[in-house]
């Protein structure tokens, strides 16, 4: 299954493919030449449909758990100063996709979206630690039942070019499903109550729909 925001990419780089194929089998006669020309092609356009790769992951939503957004690896754990909306401090919790990773965003939690803004900006290396701030970026406010309101941005990174977001505000959305598509390589921030559990460590693989962020913290503590 392929995300249909990669459908006229992996269609352009089908019949470019076709075409190198059958011009390198008629126009070159090094064998060698010929097959390395042909080989290149397939391994693009097989890049090309792995990027744009969107598995489906069905959820069942859980109010007392944030959910990874995306694929990708946990770069920072901290508390920031959250400026944009929030003016006051926050979890962040940042993830990063390499180009590898399944580039598909999805809701880390159900509730509304209360808040959703596009940023342009620059393409710094999405583990700079500017890059919340300075690089392109949507950000997303969710209100939810259990945690109040959470954020989260995607970020663009140096190699993407382009930010693609569904939410909408007074949206009401489902924990899990599709939420937007990010374009070669970016990451993902956070933006969660001082008093919830964060339940990833730093440099933790985790999986978007799959692997719980953060929890609420039970009333006794």
């Amino acid at each position: 299954m392929f995300h249909k925001e990669g459908q006229k990419i992996i269609i352009t780089t089908f019949f470019i493919v076709v075409a190198a194929v059958l011009a390198a089998q008629y126009l070159i006669d090094i064998e060698w030449i010929r097959f390395a020309v042909q080989i290149a092609a397939l391994l693009l356009l097989i890049a090309i449909l792995q990027f744009f790769r969107n598995p489906k992951r069905l959820v069942t939503p859980n109010f007392d758990e944030i959910l990874a957004p995306v694929d990708g690896k946990v770069v920072v754990i901290e508390e920031v100063d959250e400026p944009e909306y929030f003016k006051e401090k926050r979890k962040q919790v940042s993830i990063f996709m390499s180009p590898t990773n399944v580039h598909v965003t999805r809701y880390p939690a159900s509730g509304t979206v209360t808040y959703s803004k596009y940023h342009p900006g620059k393409y710094l290396v999405a583990w700079h630690p500017k890059s919340s701030t300075e690089n392109e970026r949507t950000t997303i406010i969710l209100h939810t039942p259990k945690f109040g309101e959470i954020g989260y941005r995607q970020i663009a990174g140096a190699m993407a070019r382009r930010i693609v977001n569904y939410a909408e505000e007074g949206e009401q959305v489902t924990q899990g499903e599709d939420a937007g598509f990010i374009k070669f390589g970016s990451r993902v921030d956070l933006l969660l109550p001082l008093d919830c559990d964060i339940t990833v460590k730093l440099n933790q693989k985790v999986v978007g729909a799959r692997t719980c962020i953060a929890s609420v913290r039970p009333l006794d503590d």
